[in-house]
């Protein structure tokens, strides 16, 4: 019996796409209907996200939706930390600034001064990084306090696209999750952080969790686009929370990894870990759905791919990423590696000369060839999530055999196979699309469809074909691994 159709509407750091999800009893489906690039843009010396420019997007994804059959509802997840401020009319205060503008720096120190680290880290069991919405807001109420006056509310970039589709303010509590101003255990603000910062109470807007309907499509946006009116879901709207989500296995224990601008190494836990050692190692606990808390480390991505491969450009080489990774697979192994969080390598620009720099002053063999900087990134990105891999394990008390590494990166069969060597277990990859997939799935469980995540896994299980990779020479990793925590 064919159900009726949805749409998951992803937006990541880079790119973005609308797709169809259906559920015929059996297996769950996806179609893209529509894929737009996400580029930020820099104006003075902010960088900023194109919000007008989405939003255009997302109705372009409304409106081919009907030559698919239309929809019933639809579900929007996004990247997490950015926001939007809104005015007490609705109207948007500004284009979002874009977590890599440079506003933050400084933020992170200064916030000590306002609340003692142990304690904020105790309340929201977030990594501390300042990207996080915290140190936006401390940065923004230092250059731009008269913003915050204006602001009649703050919603974080799905819950934003949300209010324009639909006219609804609420927060949904997986994005929540990611700013450093929530309180895990008690899943909700935490007005003891946001009082210490001196932050005004009054941006934060209602908490709802996933699977909450909030409101239709407006009936402006219905006629403009000549549409019928669905609803407007809050899925997991923080995209790691959605691919989390669509992890097709019914393993209890098990390593999460989302492969995309952004590595979200990880595992799910039904109570966060918020302690000296996960402080220490400055893991992140997220919430997601069902009440699952993900335990995990961000870690640098295939952004330094894109933007190696952006700088080549500009060079006049047009590699596609295809031709990249045949070229890393001719490169040398194990001859030099950079830590992928390294400062020097969060900025855009010419990544390939940084890694170069990194090298030389590290006394590494230095990687000039195009193919020799994609195997140094890739084999430098396993090595990140065999640390972080080692730092959960130590703080679950766990022992881990498999990685199921979804998303972007499992397209990369280079990455895949140095991952499985690196960690010395076996990597199930895909679906690429994990984050559409979880998406679409909690669209069915607010419909019903499904009782519970339990079973949405397991219907997605055998609606896809993941690809497993073996580790191999696992010796010689090891040996390459041990190096590497001793330098880095």
């Amino acid at each position: 019996m064919m159900q009726k159709q949805v749409l998951a509407t992803d937006i990541g750091a880079s790119s973005g796409r609308i797709m169809a999800g259906k559920y015929d009893g059996k297996r769950i489906s996806l179609e893209t209907i529509h894929r737009f690039s996400n580029d930020p843009v820099t104006m003075g010396d902010t960088m900023y996200w194109d919000f007008p420019r989405l939003f255009y997007e997302i109705k372009q994804g409304l409106l081919k939706a009907k030559s698919y059959g239309g929809f019933g509802s639809i579900g929007i997840d996004t990247w997490g930390v950015d926001f939007g401020l809104l005015d007490s009319n609705g109207r948007l205060l500004g284009n979002p600034v874009h977590y890599r503008d440079n506003r933050t720096a400084g933020f992170l120190k200064k916030s000590e001064q306002m609340i003692d680290k142990k304690r904020f880290y105790e309340i929201t069991g977030n990594q501390f990084m300042e990207i996080n919405t915290a140190f936006q807001l401390l940065a923004l109420h230092a250059d731009s306090p008269g913003l915050l006056e204006q602001a009649d509310s703050l919603l974080l970039m799905p819950d934003l696209f949300r209010y324009f589709l639909s006219g609804e303010k609420k927060s949904e509590c997986s994005i929540a999750s990611t700013t450093q101003l929530f309180d895990m255990r008690e899943k909700q603000w935490s007005w003891e952080v946001i009082k210490r910062l001196n932050l005004p109470e009054k941006l934060f807007t209602p908490l709802v969790t996933w699977g909450t309907a909030t409101g239709k499509v407006s009936h402006t946006i219905c006629e403009e686009l000549g549409i019928l009116p669905a609803n407007v879901i809050a899925v997991a709207g923080h995209d790691t929370q959605s691919a989390m989500a669509a992890i097709p296995t019914q393993e209890k224990d098990y390593i999460f990894l989302s492969c995309g601008t952004w590595s979200i190494l990880g595992t799910e836990l039904d109570t966060p870990i918020i302690n000296e050692k996960s402080q220490k190692y400055n893991i992140t606990n997220e919430l997601g759905v069902e009440g699952k808390y993900s335990f995990l480390k961000n870690i640098i991505g295939l952004w330094l791919v894109q933007e190696s491969r952006r700088q080549w450009i500009r060079e006049g080489k047009n590699y596609d990423f295809a031709r990249l990774e045949e070229l890393a697979s001719e490169a040398e192994l194990l001859k030099s590696f950079i830590m992928p969080d390294a400062p020097e390598f969060v900025p855009p620009g010419d990544v390939p000369e940084r890694i170069r720099s990194f090298c030389r002053k590290t006394g590494q063999t230095v990687p000039e060839t195009e193919g020799e900087i994609i195997c140094c990134i890739n084999q430098s990105l396993a090595m990140a999530y065999r640390k972080a891999l080692d730092e959960i394990a130590e703080c679950t008390g766990k022992t881990y055999s498999t990685i199921y590494l979804v998303g972007g990166g499992a397209q990369s069969r280079l990455l895949c196979q140095m991952t499985a060597d690196a960690c010395n277990c076996t990597v199930v990859a895909g679906p690429i699309e994990a984050t559409a997939f979880g998406n679409v799935m909690v669209q069915y469980m607010a419909d019903h469809e499904f009782s519970n995540l339990q079973q949405a896994r397991k219907v997605l299980a055998e609606s896809v074909e993941p690809i497993r990779y073996e580790p191999k020479h696992a010796d010689r990793w090891e040996e390459a691994y041990q190096w590497y925590r001793e330098n880095f």
